[in-house]
């Protein structure tokens, strides 16, 4: 008989709460005599298979043996609930959704009823009609769920081929905008996070996943007007993207959809629906479709740039969703490695997560740069500061919440394709940037009569509409054109319109950094040749680094640190090299 993962992991007494992601719980190995207390034993499952490795004892193992007895697991099985035989819809509960404005037709369209006196059962239907999950409430705002059911949005079955799709939170909402005649509406059924973390594994968006609205071309906003509310607001708009997405104006006195409900009755409801705007992505809007946005602006609630956490670097340049930056210097100079290391200290200070693709080197060999550059300590063999088996486990656990590689096999792929796999990590793993690593490693494959120059161009716009559309950030290696020496018999650090290729990539980039290593001093250069919007998250400056040959990493060099240089132009790097 094949076994599959939980047969595995139940012989090996593994005991886990979820089958999914990464966990650390008791090891049968070391537990007793160790620390009955201690959870030593770290576990990753992933699509159907685990390894595990004891920090305790260093026992280590993994479901797929290489065995023909192995099979991976099969999918989650969910549990469907059973109404019962005679529902309960006493007067008083039709009473009660009276007072919140919603009529017994609504309540009983969708069949909510009373289950064991208190608590308001709202049944979660399928394409089909099915139940597969029932949601309860007190009125004292008590909630649960069926056990092990399966993660849907409310309403579902009745906006599942809709073009237009309404998301509100919760759903009292949902109920308000079918008593206002739109049953195009949804809700996720967990309610809105306290602030948007962008994260994969939050199950409140599993529901996004089981439920795809895959005819829906307009995806109109009408959650919650609160700090809770915007959040959720973000989350759905990184993820559907704003070429889907509509945001709509609450009245000053409402909240949501049932105080609007309540407070100004259907005809406000539908006026707000119909006066829904688009998110501004490409075209001509009038003045007042940004209104929000300004006064947002106004109020200084916006996105922000973020640190790096380099202080020397941070006065200079500083991260921030929606910018495009190009990252060049000499072959050779340090700038992949230092580009890595930047996004893995973005990474441990906020969280991000990227998708990377960078095909000069194998997976394997990039992940070997990473846990150096995580770790501070080196990965081969024969160095005193070698990393420990343990130690490389745990780097990898971590990279692998945060890195997610696009790489093909038997192609080079276009600029279109490394877009389309970056989508996928927005919308399933709530990836923050996207890294292309070298520019000269995508397809340069052109249509008809198209110039290099026209190529770059429009390589470059592609990619920043992706950034705008998924509120992402964009970072592109591209290597310099050959370089004259200067009168030293050195390379001197590249400007902006040295990158090669087209001046496209001086004049469209928001961000150019050029990494410059002068290699008698050991010293690596930081320079930042172009900052579009100075004094947001940068200006023209020189941060100094240099490389710790032992921790096999970055570190700042403040002796020769200067955070200001003139902007020099390219007649004065002419002058200079005579």
């Amino acid at each position: 008989m094949k076994k599959n993962m939980y047969d595995i992991l139940s012989e090996s007494q593994i005991k886990l709460k979820s089958y999914e992601g990464n966990e650390k719980t008791k090891c049968p190995e070391c537990q007793p005599p160790h620390n009955k207390n201690d959870n030593p034993l770290s576990v990753t499952c992933d699509n159907g298979s685990a390894v595990w490795n004891c920090h305790h004892c260093g026992w280590t193992g993994s479901t797929n043996t290489g065995s023909t007895n192995f099979v991976t697991a099969r999918e989650k099985v969910y549990v469907a609930p059973k109404l019962p035989e005679k529902t309960e819809t006493p007067s008083s509960m039709y009473s009660w959704f009276a007072e919140r404005g919603i009529s017994k037709e609504t309540v009983q369209k969708k069949g909510i009823y009373i289950e064991d006196k208190y608590w308001i059962a709202f049944p979660y239907k399928d394409e089909e009609g099915k139940v597969v999950n029932i949601k309860y409430r007190t009125q004292s705002k008590k909630f649960k769920q069926s056990p092990n059911a399966k993660r849907s949005l409310y309403n579902y079955e009745l906006c599942v081929d809709s073009e237009t799709v309404i998301f509100v939170e919760g759903e009292m909402d949902c109920l308000a905008m079918i008593e206002a005649g739109f049953d195009n509406v949804v809700t996720l059924p967990d309610g809105a996070p306290k602030e948007a973390k962008f994260n994969e594994k939050d199950a409140r968006f599993t529901a996004l996943e089981n439920c795809p609205l895959d005819n829906a071309k307009k995806v109109i906003l009408f959650v919650d007007n609160d700090s809770a509310g915007r959040a959720l607001n973000k989350e759905l708009l990184h993820r559907f993207g704003k070429e889907l997405c509509w945001y709509v104006d609450y009245p000053s006195d409402a909240k949501d959809a049932n105080e609007v409900l309540l407070k100004h009755g259907v005809s406000k409801i539908s006026e707000i629906i119909q006066n829904a705007k688009p998110y501004p992505i490409d075209g001509l809007f009038s003045a007042h479709q940004y209104y929000g946005s300004v006064l947002d602006l106004y109020n200084g609630n916006y996105t922000k740039p973020i640190s790096i956490g380099y202080e020397n670097l941070d006065e200079i340049y500083k991260v921030l969703r929606q910018t495009f930056c190009v990252v060049t210097g000499i072959p050779n100079h340090g700038k992949s490695s230092f580009l890595d290391q930047c996004l893995i200290k973005i990474s441990e200070k906020h969280n991000w997560r990227f998708a990377v693709f960078s095909p000069e080197h194998s997976v394997q060999m990039h992940l070997r740069r990473l846990v150096q550059l995580k770790l501070g300590k080196a990965f081969d063999e024969g160095f005193a500061n070698r990393m420990t088996k343990e130690e490389l486990q745990g780097a990898l656990e971590w990279i692998n919440e945060h890195f997610y590689f696009i790489e093909t096999k038997d192609t080079t792929p276009d600029v279109d394709y490394i877009i389309e796999k970056a989508k996928g990590a927005v919308l399933k793993y709530g990836c923050d940037g996207l890294v292309i690593d070298p520019y000269n490693e995508v397809s340069a494959v052109r249509k008809g009569n198209m110039r290099e120059d026209e190529h770059i161009r429009d390589f470059i716009s592609k990619l920043k509409r992706f950034g705008r559309i998924h509120d992402a950030c964009v970072w592109v290696v591209a290597h310099p054109t050959k370089l004259q020496k200067d009168q030293n018999g050195s390379y001197p650090p590249p400007s902006s319109y040295e990158i090669s290729g087209s001046s496209h990539w001086s004049n469209q980039s928001d961000i150019i950094l050029t990494v410059h290593r002068d290699f008698d001093t050991d010293v690596t250069r930081v320079i930042t040749r172009k900052i579009r919007e100075q004094g947001l998250y940068g200006r023209i400056g020189e941060a100094t680094f240099k490389y710790n040959k032992t921790k096999k990493n970055f570190e700042i060099y403040k002796e020769l640190d200067v955070v200001d240089i003139p902007h020099w132009t390219d007649e004065d790097y002419e002058n200079i090299r005579g």
